[in-house]
């Protein structure tokens, strides 16, 4: 595979990346809508509506697909989905089952996450209006923690297998134990055409399909030779996005790849970086950006979310 490497990101303002269009794109973000339980108090989160939030932000039609509990919680997040420029109209409400919580705590600006359950986005239902959207989207987004139950899991795939040949079906890892599974990963793969994940994940899911990398996974040579292990072994994906933190990121296509050192910030925490750059990343796809354009913009999305509070933060 070809290497490239990117102008210095000082010299590249984010706000004078122009879109290279006006069309505005449906983006759907599936899964799980919940409340990130933080010691300074709670904050809507998600890493389906994370991206959905910037999606929007970027000048997208961007809608939630979600469930919440009939409850205080619930009530307060559909509040807060409409004063943010996503769509949350077609967000479900459970009977049963209460709103979704995590209870989070941050070490060095690292987040540790306890995921309580069950929870309303446990049993997403299938409905006529979600597969009316599906079949208009031009891109969708979903993950392996809101298919930790059947239900769900029955739901998530059938609808992102209703998107169009078209559709940018975007598979976020993102690995939280113990709610995956070596069946949950292979599957997701099998229908997206992109797929990100961070440095630490991608060794997880190689092992997970038994494809395991010899020696220091996490190694830039080795990132990129899991990339190319999961291209030649999945025949839909397109491209693969591993995000390195700090570090920056790789992208890589069966035509070439690009590597990425970050852009230096002050982090605050980092709790919806890596959705802001899966955001940015499928709005600039979208767009027939290349992978330098791509390259830049997630990392300038995902470092901007990193310096400020919450995975929702307001855009000056």
């Amino acid at each position: 595979m070809e290497r490239a490497q990117v102008e210095n990101p000082a010299k590249i303002n984010w706000q004078g990346m122009e879109k290279p269009s006006s069309k505005s794109h449906l983006i759907l973000g599936l899964g799980e809508l919940l409340w990130d339980i933080l010691p300074d108090g709670p904050r809507l989160g998600g890493a389906p509506a994370n991206f959905a939030v910037m999606a929007g932000r970027l000048g997208n039609h961007a809608a939630v697909l979600s469930r919440v509990g009939w409850d205080d919680l619930g009530k307060r997040a559909l509040d807060r989905l409409e004063s943010l420029p996503v769509d949350a109209s077609l967000v479900q409400v459970d009977s049963r089952y209460e709103t979704g919580r995590v209870t989070v705590l941050l070490e060095q600006g690292q987040p540790q996450y306890t995921i309580h359950r069950p929870a309303a986005w446990d049993s997403l239902e299938l409905t006529e209006e979600w597969v009316r959207i599906a079949s208009r989207a031009d891109a969708v987004c979903f993950g392996s923690l809101a298919q930790r139950c059947l239900e769900s899991r029955q739901t998530i795939q059938a609808l992102v297998a209703q998107t169009s040949p078209n559709c940018v079906r975007v598979f976020d890892v993102n690995l939280r134990k113990p709610f995956y599974t070596s069946e949950i990963v292979e599957e997701s793969l099998e229908l997206a055409t992109v797929v990100k994940m961070n440095d630490t994940e991608l060794p997880l899911v190689l092992e997970l399909l038994g494809l395991p990398i010899d020696g220091d996974s996490q190694t830039g040579e080795n990132l990129r030779l899991g990339a190319k292990r999961l291209l030649e072994e999945f025949a839909a994906l397109k491209l693969i996005a591993v995000t390195r933190g700090g570090q920056g990121s790789l992208l890589a296509t069966r035509r070439g790849l690009i590597e990425h050192p970050g852009i230096p910030t002050r982090v605050v925490d980092t709790i919806g970086a890596g959705d802001a750059f899966t955001a940015a990343l499928t709005h600039y796809l979208l767009l027939g950006a290349d992978l330098a354009t791509l390259s830049e913009a997630g990392n300038r999305s995902g470092s901007w979310v990193a310096s400020q509070t919450g995975s929702m933060p307001e855009l000056p």
